[in-house]
């Protein structure tokens, strides 16, 4: 090979090893969330479904909000009344909800994998939702501390159930009770100012079937410093006028 063209060649080559960028990727986010529907002998088409006469009713009212062409857009009500009613928003669901609105039946499923509060397994009758994002995880005494406490005295880790399907365990981004932090929502109510042991005695009032009250655990009524109201809002409000010109 001519000299030239061997000295080129090789400059060509080192120019592109030093060029070269190596391919980096995060790695996959992993998740116990159910996106392809697989059957289960609780999970199925062929186990039927139809929503009661309450509900029945209810979704009358809900279709009368939208106008005929655009009733597809009460998918996400009528699929929130049918996990109510059956427990979970099992294939079956979907399918009834897809044919009272006249959609085909992927306009449903595209809602109900997209938005984490349809459950598309059976969960049991008290559903918690423990929030371990970063305030929950700075607030109190953490909600990682809350989240031992919770697995050791269910003896069920994240995503499971207890054999006697009182009790599912999940890890939730943001309950949006920050200011309550940690905080864990049991089916539709929130449970804030935790510690283990009011976390414990909310589970043990549960199994008990005794009543538990929503909100701070702790004697707080709502939001206010949790050692005391110090000066917010200690004294009565000023009147209109405070600290203003009087010739204004």
């Amino acid at each position: 090979m001519n000299p030239v063209r061997a000295l080129v060649r090789q400059a060509a080559i080192q120019r592109n090893v030093i060029t070269r960028r190596a391919i980096h990727s995060s790695p996959a986010a992993l998740s116990d969330a159910l996106f392809v529907h697989r059957d289960t002998a609780e999970n199925n088409p062929n186990i039927p479904f139809e929503f009661n006469a309450d509900n029945k009713k209810r979704i009358e009212e809900i279709l009368k909000k939208y106008p005929p062409q655009y009733k597809k857009a009460a998918i996400m009500p009528l699929l929130d009344l049918g996990q109510r009613q059956h427990g979970f928003t099992s294939i079956s669901v979907m399918n009834e909800v897809a044919r009272l609105l006249e959609v085909p039946p992927m306009r449903v499923y595209e809602v109900a994998t997209f938005y984490t509060m349809f459950n598309r397994e059976p969960v049991g009758k008290n559903f918690l939702q423990l929030c371990t994002t970063t305030p929950c995880q700075l607030g109190g005494c953490g909600s990682t501390k809350i989240l031992d406490t919770i697995k050791e005295h269910l003896g069920i880790n994240v995503g499971e159930t207890t054999k006697d399907g009182l009790f599912t365990l999940v890890e939730v981004e943001c309950a949006g009770a920050c200011v309550n932090a940690p905080v864990m929502a049991i089916n539709d109510d929130y449970y804030e100012d935790l510690t283990p042991e009011t976390t414990k005695k909310l589970l043990d009032n549960i199994k008990a079937g005794k009543p538990i009250k929503a909100g701070p655990q702790t004697g707080r009524h709502t939001c206010e410093p949790a050692p005391g109201v110090y000066t917010t809002l200690n004294s009565e409000p000023y009147g209109p006028g405070f600290k203003v010109r009087s010739d204004l």
